[in-house]
């Protein structure tokens, strides 16, 4: 690539003219570095542990910034995110999070196939750790028991 100098491009001083253009092409890729390292990183910010929801035709309501899900897996197995802990661990590792404060919300997520009983005992836990803004997690949509039952049309006497 060559580059030739005119007589344009020389003050009468002799020396070179400053040129009033910005040049964007660094700028450019940058931008571009940085759109590609947020499409790798949102992704891996959320929650991925498996977790059969059931669902809910409920309204959903914003998300905080950096939620704290606790979940309860088909095996009765209690997670803070990804992260395993013992039931009688559970309050003592939210405590020992980043953003410990007992107002913030804890999102409890329970699989499909976990009985009743034990998500009461996880939720008296958090309860009992002094946790009281607690928000159950559901998929959107509608549940497969929201619709009636149907009733036959010749109803026997």
């Amino acid at each position: 690539m060559g580059a030739s100098i005119t007589d344009t491009e020389i003050d009468d001083d002799g020396d070179f003219a400053e040129t009033h253009e910005i040049n964007v092409t660094p700028f450019i890729d940058v931008i571009l570095v940085l759109l590609i390292i947020f499409m790798v990183a949102a992704p891996l910010s959320t929650v991925d542990l498996p977790v059969d929801l059931p669902t809910s035709t409920a309204t959903p309501q914003k998300k905080p910034d950096k939620p704290t899900y606790v979940s309860i897996k088909p095996d009765l197995a209690v997670a803070i995110g990804e992260t395993a802990v013992k039931r009688v661990d559970l309050v003592r590792s939210l405590d020992a999070m980043a953003d410990a404060s007992k107002d913030r919300f804890i999102f409890l997520r329970a699989d499909r196939a976990v009985p009743y009983g034990e998500l009461m005992d996880v939720l008296e836990i958090l309860r009992a750790g002094g946790y009281a803004k607690i928000k159950l997690v559901a998929l959107e949509g509608v549940s497969e028991s929201a619709t009636p039952p149907s009733v036959s049309e010749n109803p026997k006497p």
